[in-house]
């Protein structure tokens, strides 16, 4: 199962799952491309340093988003992409690469959907504790489909905002979790994608 990752910023779980792929922690797969929209993103280092090929080309280059995912879709074609992981990635895939990919773009969203769809959830979620008391909030991993941060859930997990909480000890709590469940999750379904093709 040959696997791009999609990142737009520093890069964490982009090198989260490369190291659980390395450690076979995710078995039947490898990492084959790192697509990034922002050319001088942090996660452009961790690619090189890792040695995971990379492209990088931003939606302004072009005239519409059509031609921008049309650019794309050209590039996973000629890596052989089969499954696409969304991890940081900042915008919302349209109808030129989903159309190929169905049930095939997984993304992590740090909220327990649909509870703060869109961006800022752990921010939002934050806020909603230091107003109105808030104890928890999440993170998802989902399909995508046309909507924003509407596609069928794979898996969700709560994740507690405690008292004295501040925004980054929370983020911390956040990614934390997410390392823990997108290599699991990710595992399971390229095992149940790999299980259906042999038989």
């Amino acid at each position: 199962m040959r696997v791009a990752i999609f990142a737009s910023g520093n890069g964490t779980n982009f090198e989260t799952l490369v190291q659980a792929f390395n450690r076979h922690e995710i078995q039947h797969g490898k990492v084959v491309l790192l697509f990034c929209d922002h050319p001088n993103a942090p996660v452009i280092q961790r690619a090189k340093r890792l040695q995971i090929p990379y492209e990088t080309f931003s939606l302004k280059q072009f005239a519409s988003k059509a031609e921008y995912e049309q650019a794309i879709l050209t590039k996973l074609q000629e890596y052989q992409v089969d499954l696409i992981a969304l991890a940081g990635y900042m915008r919302v895939i349209g109808p030129t690469i989903l159309s190929h990919y169905p049930k095939r773009i997984i993304n992590l969203h740090p909220a327990y959907l649909p509870e703060f769809q869109g961006l800022h959830a752990i921010e939002r979620a934050f806020d909603d504790h230091m107003q109105n008391g808030r104890t928890q909030t999440g993170v998802t991993l989902h399909y995508i489909d046309e909507g924003l941060d509407t596609g069928p859930v794979i898996r969700q997990e709560h994740v507690p905002i405690k008292p004295n909480d501040t925004l980054d000890e929370l983020e911390t709590r956040i990614h934390q979790t997410e390392h823990r469940l997108y290599p699991q999750v990710l595992n399971e379904i390229i095992c149940q994608i790999s299980k259906g093709e042999k038989e």
